[in-house]
């Protein structure tokens, strides 16, 4: 059963926080960029020594994986530091996160960790190993961060005011299936859950909870196969409700709606799509592992506390 989990400080003017790249190479451009805007956030960002890495055989890669790790233990274990921001994503993450001191790491308490897409395997593992809840938002060196108002007003509110983003929606929001839930939130890029299914500290299920999902270059069919495989594996029994995020570069919307419709329709939950998080033109900054209530009817997930204490 998804439960609440440890809700990290919000961020105070000054903070210190750290960049980190679990995943994939970052543009050394657009990191900058994104450290203007959290500096004009009255926010002290301090990079990692290895964000601008690449590995030296896999370009895929943003260094080492013993690097990318050390890089995100170092950051989260430093005492001066309030919140670790991943500068994006790509894919990595999965190879790495074995490399941790979870010990440490939890020893450390907790704090302010934001991401998505590949990210998604750390926040399944900050969840489970740590018990720690965490924000699916945007990352400082990706366009939609550096480019959209209200990508960049979702996070900066939800780090600083969380109070005031407790219900959450958006203009394209609607109801695929119809009802109301409570649960706690929990989930990611669906790919990512789907491939942590088997590994050692896998969340047992999402029974119970709020199921964010979404994803990127997935095509109709595969979709089909990822969300095929939860419901096989039982991972998705019992759960509350669905959020849908964006399904950029998945194909015509018709035909991804129409698979997500087969797959999830059978399990008898409100499910509300189009929600504005993930990989589209605008990333929602959305809390993990805080109880709440999703509304189909009106399209919006409300929060029962703040994402930050």
């Amino acid at each position: 059963m998804v439960t609440p989990l440890i809700r990290p400080a919000r961020l105070r003017p000054g903070a210190k926080v750290a960049v980190v790249a679990p995943s994939g190479p970052v543009a050394a451009d657009r990191l900058a960029s994104g450290l203007d805007i959290l500096r004009g956030w009255d926010l002290d960002p301090v990079v990692a020594p290895h964000v601008l890495d690449i590995h030296p055989r896999l370009g895929h890669l943003a260094g080492t994986d013993e690097d990318r790790a050390r890089d995100l233990q170092e950051a989260w274990c430093d005492p001066s530091v309030s919140a670790v921001l991943c500068a994006r994503g790509g894919y990595g993450v999965q190879r790495m996160a074995g490399l941790l001191d979870w010990t440490a790491m939890r020893a450390a308490g907790p704090k302010v960790f934001v991401g998505y897409s590949d990210i998604t395997a750390l926040h399944e593992a900050f969840a489970v190993r740590m018990g720690l809840a965490t924000l699916h938002g945007p990352m400082i060196a990706t366009m939609t961060f550096l480019k959209d108002a209200a990508t960049q007003e979702s996070l900066r509110a939800t780090l600083f005011e969380p109070e005031s983003v407790r219900t959450l929606g958006s203009a394209t929001a609607r109801p695929l299936l119809p009802g109301r839930a409570t649960g706690v939130t929990l989930g990611g890029c669906v790919s990512l859950l789907a491939a942590d299914l088997g590994t050692p500290h896998v969340r047992p299920s999402a029974a119970g909870g709020l199921l964010l999902i979404e994803d990127v270059g997935e095509e109709p069919y595969r979709l089909d196969r990822i969300l095929t495989q939860l419901l096989r594996s039982g991972w998705l029994d019992a759960v509350a409700g669905i959020v849908l995020g964006s399904w950029e570069r998945c194909g015509p919307y018709e035909d991804v709606r129409a698979t997500l419709l087969d797959r999830l329709g059978g399990l008898g939950v409100p499910v509300v799509e189009e929600f504005g998080f993930g990989h589209g033109a605008t990333t929602l900054t959305m809390p993990l592992g805080v109880p709440a209530v999703l509304d189909a009817k009106s399209a919006t997930l409300t929060l029962d506390v703040p994402a930050l204490t």
